[in-house]
Formats: structure tokens, C-alpha cells, sequence
């Protein structure tokens, strides 16, 4: 049904996303530093945080009131733990992307990893059996280089409600997110060393940034708030500070 409508609707889709990429601002990357340490727990866990334009904190003015703020505090806070963070993010990524961006930053060794990608692959009309892939590759690449135990992997957001995007391109876009964010689900379940985190949010306006496509601070606090609730839960040693 999709992929019909592709090919039928294919010329106005094309004029749509031509029309809403003139018209939407340019939104900065959220301003401030991309490492830190926040809480006074006397567990340490070190926390690295990948992603595009979400995780890069474009949408509001700086990181603390970004996805790396909300949820390097919420964690602190949930864990009872000093949390050293760190962010690869770069705006427009995606996840194959995303794994080059690693490979050429070498983050520093971290317990946890949280992932937010999935939106560029939609736009740039990558299959999503082949996102999963370059999931897979991003995740096993933190494993073995970064010491990751842990992947957490934010789910996609929900497109067919972002008001950027006129219709019928939001609908065939919104399409596209829930099969591509059902796949990582599948194949998250399959890893005891990944996980998927679906995020309960209503879309509006309001609670967007002024393009109407990227998160506002509203969205950046209930996705961070909810991500570190699920890395708290994780059950593996985390080391003692002295």
C-alpha cells in the first residue's frame, strides 16, 4: 500500500519536500559543552550519547535544556550516581553516518551508550532492514571500541505528527518511521545487549521548535526523562567513586 502510493503520489511528494525544505529556518546545534559530570552518587556510570540534529540538541538554545541536559540529570538522579557524559552528535546524520562519525571522534570508553537516529534514514528513503544493519554495525562498533555493555536505542519519533510537513507527505513519511522503528524493535529484541525505548508523546505545535520539524524543550525533557529511567533500570556493576 505504501510503496503504491509512493509511486502514484511520487511527483507532489517530491514538490512537498522541495517546498518545505525552502521554507523551513535553519535551526543551530544547541550551544554549550558536549562532555560533563552531573550528580554526587558514590556509584560512577559513564554515559555516551549518539545521535543527528536530536541528539545534537538543535530545537533550543543550549545543551542543558537539550536531550544530553535532561538526561544526564535524570539519570544522576534515578541511578544515585555520579554521571560523566559525553555527546557525538552532528545534525542531519544518519545511521550509517552515524557509525563513521564515531570512528572518527573515538569517544572515550563509556558504560552505556543512548542512540537517537532514524529520521535522516526516513528522509534519505533508506530500506529499513538496511538501517537496522548499520544499527547493528553502530552497536557492535561501541561494544568492542568504546567498552559499551549497553545500547539503548531511542525509538523513532512520531513523523506523522510533525506540523512541518503538509499532507499527504506527512502520512507517507509517518509510514516509513513506524516500519523502520518496528525494525530496530524486532532486532533489539533479539540482543541481550541492545535495547529499544518507545517514548509516549503527543506532537503539537506547542511543544515543537519554531521549524515545526525539530523537538522543543518540552520533547527534549520527556525524551530524556524517560531514556534515563530505562538506563537506571539496566542491571549491570557500576563502578564506586572514592
Amino acid at each position: 500500500m505504501s510503496l503504491v502510493a509512493k509511486l502514484v503520489l511520487s511527483p507532489l511528494l517530491v514538490a512537498q519536500a522541495l517546498a518545505t525544505r525552502r521554507r523551513a529556518p535553519l535551526l543551530p546545534e544547541a550551544a554549550g559543552e558536549r562532555h560533563g559530570t552531573v550528580g554526587s552518587g558514590k556509584r560512577r556510570l559513564r554515559l555516551l550519547i549518539v545521535g543527528d540534529s536530536s541528539g545534537a540538541g538543535v530545537g533550543v538554545a543550549t545543551q542543558d535544556i537539550a536531550l544530553a541536559g535532561y538526561l544526564s540529570r535524570t539519570l544522576a538522579g534515578a541511578a544515585q550516581a555520579t554521571v560523566r557524559w559525553q555527546l557525538v552528535a552532528q545534525s542531519g546524520i544518519t545511521s550509517a553516518q552515524a557509525l563513521e562519525l564515531v570512528q572518527r571522534q573515538r569517544p572515550d570508553r563509556a558504560d552505556v551508550a543512548v542512540v537517537v537516529l532514524g529520521v535522516n534514514d526516513v528522509i534519505d528513503q533508506v530500506p529499513s532492514q538496511r538501517a537496522v544493519r548499520h544499527r547493528a554495525a553502530l552497536a557492535d562498533w561501541l561494544r568492542e571500541h568504546a567498552a559499551v555493555r549497553h545500547v539503548v536505542f531511542a525509538a523513532l519519533p512520531p513523523v506523522h505528527l510533525f506540523p512541518l510537513l503538509p499532507q499527504p507527505l506527512r502520512w507517507i513519511m509517518g509510514r516509513d518511521a513506524r516500519r523502520h522503528d518496528e525494525a530496530v524493535a524486532r532486532w533489539a529484541a533479539s540482543r541481550d545487549d541492545v535495547s529499544h525505548v518507545p517514548i509516549d508523546m503527543q506532537l503539537d505545535a506547542s511543544c515543537m521548535a519554531a521549524d515545526g520539524f525539530h523537538p522543543g524543550e518540552p520533547v527534549y525533557r520527556v525524551c530524556g526523562e524517560t531514556l534515563a529511567r530505562r538506563v537506571a533500570m539496566l542491571q549491570f556493576p557500576i563502578e564506586e567513586t572514592t
